[in-house]
């Protein structure tokens, strides 16, 4: 089965018409994205959109043999001219089945938002989905009987649709994950294939043409990842969103709680409340247990704490007891976490501080901490596959 991605971007395309948004404007040639529309076997249209005819022209292809015309989502915006040689339009209701004159069968799959996904069979077996924008499948609570050999959905703006499917089967280690209805909160270029990358996903330009079943180079997703940046750099979220597309993820908070502090409280409630609701979080700071354990992805958010609280452990803010078995029991401790990340077959993504390239703390306990938190983040790095630096909002790859 051999699937022609006619346009793959939002309903709007990209850029948008009159948006003045860095985004929008830096959608040019390569970047620039139609709307998204499927061209299967070159007989069933997914999605009807402005210049179809000419998108196919341009990837070689003819939408003179097209039998089926199906929409997956309401059409805003002026009315799209159906060109003479199309059937007219129509959307299938959910969960029917529509078995087309080429020997294609298509299943409507309910969504969780207004539209319509289909799985479409090939008549030699082949299977991908194609969900609407901005929609997840409704009802996933079986497990799927095979993977989908490909999936096309909403990776940026739904990426808890992957995670569905995956928790549900559905998407598999060989399954070609291929991000669609791309818009302009999508970073451009090598950031949004980086974003992809993790996800185990890819984004492809308008006009490529796929052979579904074939088998596919599957993006490599990094077993262990350091995301480093200073305050309120955004650190935390390129950490989050690099595993949203997982079902399960352990969140590591090794902050703790703190009585009294209203602010420490608001920070917190700030992050749970952008986490998924299916990760489950562990307070702690016995991160090298959790590292040498099975189970899901871990998040570990931050070094820079637990680095506080293992130089609370040993006492190494005092002068004398540093000097005098401090400073060997810290780095014993560190020491530890280190080979655990090198040990580690758990998926894992650790966040960290940058402190040492701003003023020079006043106090000597202040210095043995930004030296020492130093020391860590450049150890931990060296046994990560990936590293990256956030800076105002922007990830910069320093490893991978």
């Amino acid at each position: 089965m051999e699937l022609t991605l006619l346009g793959t971007g939002a309903p709007d395309g990209l850029p948008r018409p009159s948006c003045p948004c860095a985004a929008c404007a830096r959608a040019r040639g390569p970047w620039a994205r139609a709307a998204t529309a499927l061209l299967v076997d070159d007989a069933l249209l997914l999605d009807l959109t402005p210049g179809a005819v000419f998108a196919a022209a341009r990837a070689g292809r003819s939408l003179g043999a097209v039998r089926q015309v199906l929409l997956t989502h309401p059409h805003d915006g002026p009315a799209v001219e159906l060109p003479p040689s199309l059937p007219p339009a129509g959307r299938v209701p959910d969960g029917q089945v529509l078995t087309l004159i080429s020997g294609h069968r298509v299943r409507a799959v309910p969504m969780d938002a207004p539209g319509t996904g289909y799985e479409v069979g090939s008549p030699d077996g082949e299977r991908l989905l194609y969900l609407p924008p901005g929609a997840a499948p409704a009802g996933l609570d079986g497990r799927a009987e095979h993977p989908y050999d490909l999936v096309l959905c909403d990776v940026v703006g739904r990426p808890d649709a992957v995670a569905r499917l995956r928790s549900a089967g559905a998407v598999g280690p060989a399954t070609e994950v291929v991000a669609v209805h791309l818009d302009h909160d999508a970073p451009p270029g090598p950031a949004l294939d980086r974003l992809l990358a993790a996800a185990g996903a890819r984004a492809v330009p308008d006009g490529t043409t796929l052979v579904v079943g074939e088998y596919p180079v599957v993006p490599d997703v990094p077993r262990r990842v350091l995301v480093t940046g200073g305050a309120r750099s955004g650190k935390s979220l390129e950490a989050e969103r690099r595993l949203e597309t997982f079902p399960e993820v352990v969140y590591v908070a090794t902050g703790g709680r703190r009585e009294g502090d209203p602010e420490w409280a608001a920070r917190v409630a700030l992050h749970r409340e952008r986490r998924p609701g299916a990760w489950r979080t562990e307070e702690t700071c016995e991160v090298a247990e959790l590292l040498g354990a099975k189970g899901p992805p871990l998040l570990v958010d931050c070094l820079s704490l637990w680095l506080t609280d293992a130089m609370d452990r040993v006492d190494a803010w005092e002068d004398a007891r540093w000097r005098e078995g401090g400073q060997e029991a810290l780095r014993a401790r560190v020491a530890e976490l280190v080979a655990a990340v090198r040990g580690a077959r758990r998926q894992v993504v650790l966040v960290t501080n940058e402190v040492g390239a701003g003023v020079v703390p006043a106090t000597a306990a202040g210095r043995r901490f930004r030296d020492e938190l130093g020391r860590l983040n450049a150890a931990v790095a060296a046994e990560c596959e990936e590293v990256l630096l956030v800076v105002a909002g922007q990830a910069v790859v320093l490893r991978g």
